[in-house]
C-alpha cells in the first residue's frame, strides 16, 4: 500500500492505452470518466463497454432497449457479466447498497487478468474481495463530483493484489478528469471529508457571496457568475503558483484597506473553524457509517 508521504499525484496523460475498458454502472460518475478517458485520447471508443439495468430508464434511448445515453459509440448492454468478459479493467460504478449483489453476480466471469476499480463510496477493499474470487486485483478510488467537469480530485487504493502497474495505471486513467493520488485506505474518510463532501462546502460559499453582491446591488446571475469565477480563479492562483494560500491571501490586504476589514470580520465570524469542523464532521460521519456495516 502506498507511502502517505510518497504518495503520487497526477495530473496530466499520455500515448492512448491499449485496454479494454468497462462500467458496470452508467450513471453520471461512470459517464463524467467515460467522457474524460475518451476526450483525452487516452483510450478509444471501441474499447469501453457499458453496462445498466433496463428497467432504470425509459425504452428505445440508446441503443439498447431500455439503456441510458451514455457515450456515442460506447458498446451498451444489460449484462454485467457480459462487461466484464469484454473488459480487462472493470468499473464499478454502481450505488454502494448493490455493489455485493453486483460483484457475486458477476465473479464466475472474472480472471486473474481482471482489475477491478471501484468508484463506490464506503465499500471497503476487504468487502470487495470477499464478494470476488481470492486474489482478485483491486484498487478503490474516491473522485468528487467536479470530475464531471474534468476538475475533480479522486484518490486511489490499492488492494493486496494490486501491483505498482495497476495503481499507476488507474492514476494515469483518472488524472484525465482532475487530479489523481494514491494513499492508503485509511486515510480516505480524511479525504471524504476534504475533496468528496468539499465541492458541497464551495457551492455554500458561492452562494453566499453571490447573496452578499444582490445585497450591494449587483443582479443575481452576474452575481453567482463572478462569486464561481472568483473561486475558481483564486483556486488556480493556489495550484499554479504553489504559493501558501495565506500568503497570497495577504497578498489581497493593503493596510488600512477594505479586505482587511472583510477578513477580519470573517475572522470574528470563526470562518476557518467552521470549514475545518466540516471537513471533520463529513469524515467522522464517514468512518461512523463504515462501522455501521
Amino acid at each position: 500500500m502506498a507511502d502517505p508521504n510518497n504518495s503520487q499525484l497526477t495530473n496530466g496523460v499520455g500515448a492512448q492505452l491499449d485496454v479494454k475498458i468497462g462500467f458496470i454502472g452508467a450513471g453520471q460518475m461512470a459517464q463524467a470518466l467515460c467522457k474524460g478517458f475518451i476526450s483525452s485520447g487516452l483510450v478509444d471508443v471501441s474499447n469501453i463497454t457499458a453496462s445498466c439495468p433496463a428497467q432504470d430508464v425509459p425504452e428505445n434511448i440508446y441503443p439498447v432497449k431500455g439503456t441510458r445515453v451514455f457515450h456515442q459509440g460506447v458498446r451498451m448492454t444489460t449484462n454485467n457479466s457480459e462487461v466484464v468478459v469484454a473488459s480487462e479493467i472493470v468499473i464499478i460504478a454502481v450505488k454502494p447498497h448493490i455493489v455485493e449483489t453486483v460483484l457475486r453476480e458477476v465473479s464466475p466471469a472474472v480472471t486473474k487478468n481482471h482489475l477491478f476499480v471501484s468508484v463506490a463510496a464506503g465499500i471497503t477493499i476487504a468487502e470487495m474481495a470477499e464478494w470476488l474470487p481470492v486474489g482478485t486485483r483491486l484498487v478503490r478510488v474516491m473522485p468528487n463530483t467536479p470530475a464531471m467537469v474534468q476538475c475533480g480530485v479522486s484518490v486511489c487504493s490499492p488492494g493486496p493484489h494490486a501491483s505498482p502497474k495497476d495503481v499507476s495505471l488507474v492514476l494515469k486513467l483518472f488524472a484525465s478528469v482532475g487530479i489523481a493520488e494514491s494513499l492508503p485506505e485509511r486515510l480516505l474518510e480524511a479525504v471524504t471529508g476534504l475533496s468528496g463532501s468539499g465541492p458541497a462546502y464551495m457551492y455554500m460559499a458561492i452562494e453566499a457571496l453571490a447573496d452578499g453582491g444582490v445585497k450591494m446591488g449587483l443582479p443575481r446571475v452576474m452575481a453567482q457568475r463572478f462569486a464561481a469565477q472568483m473561486v475558481m480563479g483564486s483556486a488556480k492562483m493556489v495550484l499554479e503558483t504553489g504559493r501558501h494560500p495565506g500568503d497570497l491571501k495577504d497578498a489581497v490586504c493593503s493596510p488600512g484597506g477594505t479586505t482587511i476589514a472583510a477578513v477580519h470580520r470573517l475572522e470574528k465570524a470563526g470562518f476557518r473553524c467552521a470549514l475545518m469542523d466540516a471537513v471533520e464532521a463529513s469524515a467522522v460521519r464517514s468512518r461512523e457509517l463504515g462501522s455501521k456495516k
